[in-house]
């Protein structure tokens, strides 16, 4: 799953760029892949100048000296330098809270990003409290089919499967993928990972035959939308052919 998850987000921000909104790197929100270890290691210097920079001419307070430090918080973790990236994403949650206050949009995405953090760092049951209040956070502030409110359930279903409890997961799962189709189209990649996704999820529980027909209509529609030889289309047909093997 976290190989179709990448090609599915690879194809998801490509489609962002010919006009559909999109979600921006940095924050980070979810899971996202990188360029390489050498690629994440410059991100993670040009957002220590940034940060650096801000600090010094606007003061540790500013906005745009938090949102900095958030983006240096996002490239550590996408560099896998994760003894960096939580303490400094426990630090930007505290000062949003204190100077934005707890339901500014700005700590809305820090604490979805320490939960991140957390779940990077192998600590998934210390995420799913953080995603919680995140996601009823942007549900009240932002909208429940905000795009980043939908990032937000994603993330707090794909913890639930984490820690074990993936019929969590499922309703989570099956709202995404209904608002996604609604607000997004049902060709569009993020609806297709929250499709394979619910697929997913139902495996997990062990509903192979509901699995396996989602993953077929995945395959179905990876194959129209984004062609036969989309990097994403082989990742469901092996899926597809795993959950019906048994």
């Amino acid at each position: 799953m976290k190989a179709l998850r990448e090609e599915l987000q690879r194809a998801a921000e490509d489609r962002s760029l010919e006009g559909l909104e999109g979600i921006p790197f940095p924050p980070v929100e979810g899971e996202h892949p990188s360029d390489g270890p050498a690629a994440g290691d410059d991100l993670v210097v040009l957002f220590e100048q940034r940060a650096a920079m801000h600090e010094r001419d606007l003061g540790p307070d500013h906005p745009d000296t938090l949102l900095s430090r958030n983006n240096l918080a996002g490239a550590c973790l996408q560099a896998g330098h994760l003894k960096r990236a939580v303490p400094l994403s426990e630090r930007n949650l505290a000062d949003s809270e204190r100077l934005l206050g707890p339901d500014h949009p700005h700590t809305l995405t820090c604490r979805n990003n320490l939960a991140g953090a957390y779940e990077a760092d192998g600590a998934p049951d210390r995420s799913i409290p953080l995603y919680e209040r995140a996601l009823a956070g942007r549900e009240r502030v932002l909208g429940p089919a905000e795009l980043l409110t939908l990032v937000c359930r994603d993330n707090l279903a794909r913890a639930h499967e984490l820690t074990g409890h993936p019929t969590r997961a499922v309703p989570l799962h099956e709202r995404t993928l209904a608002d996604r189709e609604r607000v997004l189209g049902a060709d569009h990649p993020d609806t297709l990972l929250s499709r394979s996704n619910l697929a997913h999820a139902h495996h997990e529980t062990g509903n192979a035959a509901r699995s396996a027909a989602l993953f077929a209509q995945v395959l179905a529609d990876s194959e129209r939308s984004l062609g036969p030889d989309h990097p994403a289309t082989p990742h469901v047909r092996k899926l597809l052919a795993h959950v019906q093997g048994g």
